[in-house]
């Protein structure tokens, strides 16, 4: 169930009610420019088909060339590396099978490496002084 707040949007589940957004950046190995001619179409595709299985929603994505973003909503009780991990692991498998010269000009698809920042609607201060204010209410 999906819970609108204005812009925000909070999902509840058994015993949890979250809204955790996050930007992710990831890129093809040597950042090569591998990610074009129907390539970034089908890992479009591929990362919108996996929302409901790995728990997550695709708010925004861009595919250039030679690197990925997101901006994921991510169930807090999975945790978004982990999501991130699993949607580059798929992802790669899938793609490499079915546009063979991946093979040929990567030994992998992805790096380990990733970029994730939490995207909030209030600033980090403002929750700062309303965590603060608590002890005055």
């Amino acid at each position: 169930m999906e819970i609108r707040n204005s812009e925000k949007e909070y999902h509840r589940i058994p015993n949890l009610v979250y809204s955790c957004q996050y930007h992710v950046i990831f890129c093809p190995k040597y950042r090569r420019s591998v990610l074009k001619d129907g390539i970034d179409t089908r890992l479009k595709e591929l990362i919108r088909e996996k929302q409901d299985e790995y728990e997550y929603r695709v708010l925004e994505m861009e595919i250039m060339p030679d690197h990925v973003h997101l901006l994921l909503d991510v169930n807090p009780k999975l945790g978004v590396y982990h999501v991130v991990n699993r949607i580059k692991g798929y992802s790669s498998f899938v793609l490499r099978n079915e546009f063979p010269s991946l093979k040929r000009k990567l030994p992998t698809l992805w790096t380990r490496s990733k970029f994730i920042s939490s995207v909030g609607a209030v600033t980090l201060e403002a929750v700062r002084k309303y965590i603060e204010d608590q002890k005055n209410v």
